[in-house]
């Protein structure tokens, strides 16, 4: 039998200590290694983005808070007009959530069929998973803005296109996440109602839904979030809502930078108002009671 008692020195004991110190230290090394090259290409990308760019990065830099500080003194030099301003732009914000509210709708419908479509166990047709998976990726790849872009072209300016493009990505954004869930769902439900002849349809709706609803619901509201901001960003290229006044505001420079303040403020305000309620209901949808409610 092995001497475990020999000094530190020798035997199976340092053998053990020397091979894991060697480990170590090829750990350290390749960490190293790494750390250097992820910040060669950090710094190489940013030499060639600078010399890309129309203005120099570092000759701009002193300019950074030329523009911010225009709008804030000249917001509140006429801040007595503010409330005015709020009250004007206010049907724009409601046109801006009303594109993401609806895109976000119709994601989730189109995201939950592609999800029960490619999850393992719950496909209609299970030799069509990868298509459909890769179909999502593609969905998730475009950019909103781009999709937007080409549907104004074709359809014109308005809410329309907006919605359209918000939706295509929330679907593919939505589509994935929901068959991560769903591959945590059990499928004794589902096989139950098999045997008792209940249609595909049948089955997810009642066997797989119920069990997957409130993380369905708390992804919803969460990317109902995002698509506020990226229907306002859609509004500067022509897609409507408040991102469309804003960038008409900006666009007149220095007299109507109050106006652009106003929709900030606005922005701001609905954004970090739909955080906190959407917070509050996943919150509650995920662990059910809180605070003495139930949803």
């Amino acid at each position: 039998m092995a001497d475990l008692t020999a000094s530190p020195g020798t035997g199976p004991v340092a053998q053990i200590r020397a091979d894991y110190l060697d480990q170590m230290r090829r750990k350290r090394s390749y960490s190293t290694i790494l750390l250097v090259i992820f910040f060669a290409l950090m710094v190489s990308g940013f030499m060639v983005a600078d010399a890309r760019n129309a203005g120099g990065f570092w000759e701009g830099l002193s300019s950074v808070f030329v523009f911010p500080t225009l709008v804030i003194s000249e917001a509140w030099e006429k801040r007595a007009l503010l409330p005015g301003h709020l009250v004007r732009y206010f049907p724009a914000l409601i046109e801006t959530i009303n594109i993401a509210a609806v895109a976000t709708l119709i994601g989730a419908l189109f995201g939950t069929g592609l999800s029960m479509l490619s999850t393992r166990g719950m496909a209609r047709w299970p030799r069509l998973i990868p298509v459909f998976r890769r179909l999502m990726d593609v969905m998730r790849a475009v950019p909103e803005i781009v999709i937007a872009l080409v549907l104004i072209f074709v359809l014109g300016g308005g809410p329309v296109p907006a919605m359209i493009a918000i939706a295509f990505h929330t679907s593919g954004a939505l589509g994935k996440m929901f068959s991560e869930v769903n591959e945590n769902a059990s499928l004794k439900p589902v096989d139950g109602l098999s045997s008792v002849g209940a249609n595909w349809t049948q089955r997810m709706v009642l066997g797989v839904m119920p069990q997957v609803a409130p993380n369905y619901l708390s992804y919803a509201l969460l990317r109902f979030e995002i698509n506020i901001r990226a229907s306002a960003i859609l509004g500067f290229v022509g897609a409507g809502g408040i991102g469309y006044e804003l960038k008409n505001s900006m666009s007149w420079g220095i007299g109507k930078f109050d106006e652009a303040a106003a929709i900030f403020l606005l922005l701001f305000l609905t954004i970090v108002a739909v955080d906190q309620i959407s917070s509050y209901f996943r919150d509650m949808l995920t662990h059910g009671r809180k605070k003495g409610v139930f949803l």
